[in-house]
């Protein structure tokens, strides 16, 4: 509807074009959006104000020259100026009721469109380090990074799931150190523990399997426990392989997959940190100092130059991460963007500094970043705090556990990334309209509850003669239904825009909200075969698209409940 209000306003200013009242010379670009309050009509757009400066007149009468040439139409019932030159569009009750039919022909279509032309774009995210079962945290990144996913596809683009594992560094020894500790028979309480040993009883279970000579899968590796307490590198490999593999099975559990998995060691592996070390030296960016290596991040706007590699030859952590974002460039996406949490706010710009330093071609502003505040977990009205398998933060499996996948995946991904989130278990585990994600899956399975009972009572459904009657539907809650319709393709559009899947969630229990208010005070069933069919109609392009927007988010749409 919005393409045939733009045009119709495009043959208004190409006809005031040829009266002379606007500049032939002059370019007319139109905007029509949705209205924020009903009373203000279905759609407005502010090209009078635009128009003003060039027509060198005020901006209502520009509107009221705009609306006289309009060309004559079926679609637009009333047209008004409001403010100082908006103009607001009232649609005929057809044309409102077209949405209806466009939703149920595109079925799961409806509300994607092309924009990306199928341009590859990689999304990392969750990028947990192999030392312990996933947190909350990184239940928060799993499923804003899987809709970011999700959404980038619907506005076409060709998203690619990337994984990043830190499989090499300090902590990784220190995972080596506690499995082998336990393995000797040490617990956490023992003076001989290490200093910065992890504690949870997940690294009882590690050695346990290790000393029983398991053999663990996970993704490109198999790995055999020697039983042996004193390789420490075997060690390492097979509690790797094994958290790895626990990490795989608490995604799996949240319907989150990933088409590449990326060692950090990898980069040390195959050269790439020494070469992108060398590239920048060659480049002139570093300088050595007090015995280390720095690189002059100043020089693209960091506060402070940065020391890459330190005293005893060891690497900084953010020099293998130029190196490994290097590795994305050369992979040809065009777009790379980074779902991490709020902690990784610092390494932002000495990431970026490190990548302009290497001077081949990559834009400014590469990767883009989406950062996730914490998590705090209630239950009972008091934090909890602590996981027995952990040890020390809840786990990701804890809530799926606890409250299920569907409540876990919207309730991570409901508020803004920017934002902190309260994950409330009892509400989460609550079967009422207080619980958003249960009030917008009721919705939809209502729709099919009253489907199912069509035959009971003795009617039928009929599509083609519901969408034949949308016309003659003008409750006030049948037209706001199907205004809130209409706006789903541009909250997709706008959330691939923003990076911000929290819109769709939004927007879903709005849309819910409006269907269970029209549903309790309006019956379906009755006798009136136009009416009974034109509102079934109705109903079922709500359910499409609560459908449609759950999907984006990772949730399912049940049909009963």
């Amino acid at each position: 509807m919005k393409q045939q209000i733009t045009q119709l306003l495009e043959a208004a200013a190409q006809s005031l074009k040829a009266d002379g009242f606007i500049p032939e010379d002059h370019a007319v670009t139109v905007s029509v959006d949705n209205t924020r309050d009903k009373s203000h009509g279905d759609l407005a757009t502010n090209l009078a104000l635009t128009l003003a400066k060039p027509c060198k007149s005020n901006p209502r009468v520009v509107a009221e020259k705009l609306i006289a040439a309009i060309p004559a139409n079926d679609i637009i019932s009333k047209v008004e100026i409001a403010g100082p030159g908006f103009i607001n569009f009232y649609l005929a009750s057809a044309s409102s009721a077209a949405i209806v039919a466009d939703i149920l022909e595109q079925a799961d279509k409806f509300g994607t469109n092309t924009s990306g032309e199928n341009k590859k774009v990689q999304i990392e995210f969750v990028s947990a380090n192999p030392t312990g079962p996933l947190h909350v945290g990184h239940g928060r990144g799993a499923a804003v990074g899987d809709s970011l996913c999700r959404v980038l596809a619907a506005n076409g683009w060709n998203p690619t799931r990337e994984f990043y594992y830190n499989d090499a560094g300090v902590q990784i020894s220190n995972l080596a150190l506690s499995v082998q500790s336990r393995v000797k028979g040490l617990t956490p309480d023992d003076d001989a523990w290490p200093e910065d040993g992890y504690r949870g009883e997940y690294i009882a279970d590690v050695a346990k399997s290790y000393l029983a000579g398991d053999t663990i899968v996970a993704d490109d590796r198999s790995v055999t426990g020697t039983a042996n307490p004193d390789d420490l590198e075997a060690i390492q490999d097979f509690a790797v392989a094994y958290l790895r593999r626990e990490q795989d099975l608490d995604l799996k559990a949240f319907d989150v997959q990933f088409d590449v998995y990326f060692l950090e060691s990898s980069l040390y592996s195959e050269g790439l940190v020494e070469q992108t070390v060398q590239q920048l030296i060659a480049n002139n960016f570093t300088y050595e100092k007090d015995g280390a290596l720095w690189l002059k991040t100043t020089e693209f706007g960091d506060d402070k130059d940065r020391v890459m590699r330190k005293k005893d030859g060891n690497y900084t952590y953010f020099l293998p991460d130029v190196a490994y974002h290097k590795n994305k460039f050369e992979r040809g996406f065009a777009r790379v963007i980074n779902e991490q949490g709020a902690d990784h706010h610092s390494t932002v710009t000495r990431v970026r500094a490190g990548i302009q330093a290497l001077q081949i071609g990559i834009p400014e502003g590469f990767p883009e970043y989406v950062l996730h505040q914490m998590v705090l977990v209630m239950r009972g009205g008091v934090e909890v705090k602590l996981s027995k398998r952990a040890g020390s933060y809840v786990t990701l499996r804890d809530l799926i556990d606890e409250v299920g996948r569907d409540a876990t995946r919207y309730f991570l991904v409901s508020r803004r990334s920017d934002a902190q989130i309260t994950f409330d278990i009892d509400l989460a585990r609550s079967k009422n309209n207080d619980n958003p994600v249960y009030y917008i899956q009721y919705a939809h399975a209502r729709v099919f509850g009253v489907l199912k009972k069509l035959a009971e009572q003795g009617h039928s459904y009929d599509q083609s003669l519901g969408l034949e009657a949308l016309g003659s539907l003008n409750l006030d809650a049948e037209r706001e239904l199907m205004t809130q319709l209409r706006k789903y393709p541009d909250v997709v559009k706008n959330a691939g825009v923003s990076l911000e899947p929290a819109s769709i969630a939004t927007y879903l229990k709005d849309l819910a909200g409006l269907f269970h208010s029209y549903y309790n005070s309006n019956k379906m069933l009755i006798d009136d075969a136009q009416v009974r069919n034109a509102r079934l109609v109705l109903s079922r392009a709500v359910a499409q698209v609560i459908a449609n927007g759950l999907d984006l988010l990772g949730v399912s749409a049940p049909e009963q409940m």
